[in-house]
C-alpha cells in the first residue's frame, strides 16, 4: 500500500455478515502491508472529541508557569504536563551496535498524560506490580471540565478498543474473543500532544515528533486536520497521513506485531515541522490512545503466525516491554 485506507466499521457493529467478514478482512490487508488505516462508523459521539479539544486547547494556551503546576513530580511518573523537550520518540527506534538508545533531538512538543478515570481497589492494581503500572490522575484547577472531558473520551476509547482488537482476532483467523483476557485489565495511557507554534528554527534533526513506532498492541488517534502526520510504506516512501478529528487513525503497535511474528507491521511514522513561512503560526493537536495489554500479558507468537519456522521474538511481557520504551525515549537534557 502507498496510502493510507480509510475502513468503515460501522457493517461489524450493526452485526451485518458482510460486515463481519469484510471488515476484518480490510483490516488484515491494512496491518500486513502498512500497518495504518482510518476508521469512520466508530460510534464515538463528536460531543465527546469537542469537549475534550476544547478544554485542552484552554490549557495548553495556559502560561507555562501555571501548566507546570501539574507537571510530573519526579520524571518517570507518567501523568500530568511534560513540556517541550521531555521526550525524543526518535531514541526508542535508533540504537548504537551495542544495543544502546542513541541521542537524538527532543521532539517539539507538549502534552498531557493521562490514563483510566479511576484505579480499583484490588490486588491486581493495588499490588506492588499494580502500583508500576497504574496510577491516579492529576488535574489542573483550570480550565474547568478539563478532568471530566477526558475521563469521557478514555471511556469512549477503551469501548472502541475492544472492538477493535475483536475484530483483529477475527482477522487472524483467531476466535473473536481471543485477546479479552488479555486486555480486560490494561495499562492503556493516553496523551494530548500539542505541537506549539515555532519562533526559532529547529536544530538539525528536531522533529515534531521524530521517526518512531509505538510500544503497544494498537493506537488510536484523533488528529486536528493539518498537515504533518507521515507514515513509512514498505517499499521505503514517506507519505502523508491525512487526519481529521472525527475520523480516527489507528496503527499496529509493536507488541501485536511481536505476537503476529511479524505478519502485522508497526510502521515507522513522524511529525513533520510546518514550513518556516507557517511555523510562527501554525499549531496542531492530536490525542492519542495507546491500547497496552495487561501488564502480565505473556506476549508470544500467535499459533499460525510463526509457520513452519521458529517464532521469531522471545517471548515478553507486556508491562515490561513497555517500562524499557519509557526510559529510552526520554530526553537526557530534562532533569
Amino acid at each position: 500500500m502507498d496510502r493510507i485506507p480509510v475502513i468503515d466499521i460501522e457493517p461489524f457493529l450493526g452485526g451485518a455478515a458482510w460486515g463481519r467478514e469484510g471488515v476484518p478482512a480490510a483490516i488484515r490487508q491494512a496491518a500486513e502491508e502498512i500497518g495504518f488505516f482510518a476508521i469512520e462508523g466508530h460510534g464515538v459521539p463528536r460531543s465527546t472529541m469537542d469537549k475534550l479539544y476544547a478544554t485542552a486547547h484552554e490549557f495548553f494556551d495556559l502560561p507555562l508557569e501555571v501548566k507546570q503546576r501539574v507537571a510530573p513530580p519526579q520524571p518517570d511518573f507518567p501523568r500530568g504536563y511534560k513540556a517541550v523537550g521531555f521526550e525524543a520518540l526518535a531514541a526508542g527506534n535508533s540504537t548504537s551496535s551495542a544495543g544502546n538508545a542513541l541521542s537524538t533531538p527532543p521532539d517539539l512538543k507538549e502534552y498531557y498524560h493521562f490514563g483510566r478515570p479511576a484505579v480499583p481497589a484490588d490486588p491486581y492494581f493495588t499490588g506492588e506490580q499494580g502500583r508500576k503500572h497504574f496510577f491516579a490522575n492529576q488535574w489542573p484547577a483550570r480550565p474547568a471540565g478539563f478532568a471530566e472531558a477526558a475521563d469521557e473520551y478514555y471511556l469512549a476509547m477503551e469501548k472502541l478498543s475492544v472492538t477493535l482488537c475483536r475484530i483483529s482476532a477475527l482477522a487472524l483467523g483467531l476466535p473473536e474473543h481471543f485477546f479479552d483476557a488479555m486486555i480486560d485489565r490494561h495499562i492503556t495511557a493516553a496523551r494530548i500532544n500539542y505541537y506549539p507554534r515555532q519562533d526559532d528554527p529547529p536544530v538539525e534533526g528536531q522533529l515534531r515528533a521524530g521517526a518512531h513506532t509505538d510500544y503497544g498492541m494498537l493506537t488510536i488517534l484523533s488528529g486536528e486536520s493539518a498537515p504533518g502526520l507521515q507514515v513509512l510504506t514498505r517499499s521505503g516512501e514517506w507519505v502523508d497521513v491525512a487526519t481529521d478529528k472525527y475520523r480516527l487513525v489507528c496503527n499496529i503497535g509493536d507488541l501485536l506485531m511481536r505476537w503476529t511474528n511479524d505478519r502485522w507491521v508497526s510502521n515507522t511514522h513522524r511529525v513533520l515541522n510546518p514550513p518556516r513561512e507557517m511555523a510562527k503560526a501554525a499549531s496542531r493537536m492530536s490525542i492519542a490512545f495507546f491500547h497496552h495489554p495487561n501488564y502480565d500479558a505473556k506476549i508470544e507468537c500467535i499459533p499460525g503466525c510463526a509457520g513452519d519456522a521458529p517464532p521469531k521474538y522471545d517471548p515478553v511481557l507486556s508491562g515490561d516491554f513497555r517500562d524499557y520504551k519509557y526510559a529510552v525515549t526520554r530526553s537526557q537534557k530534562v532533569a
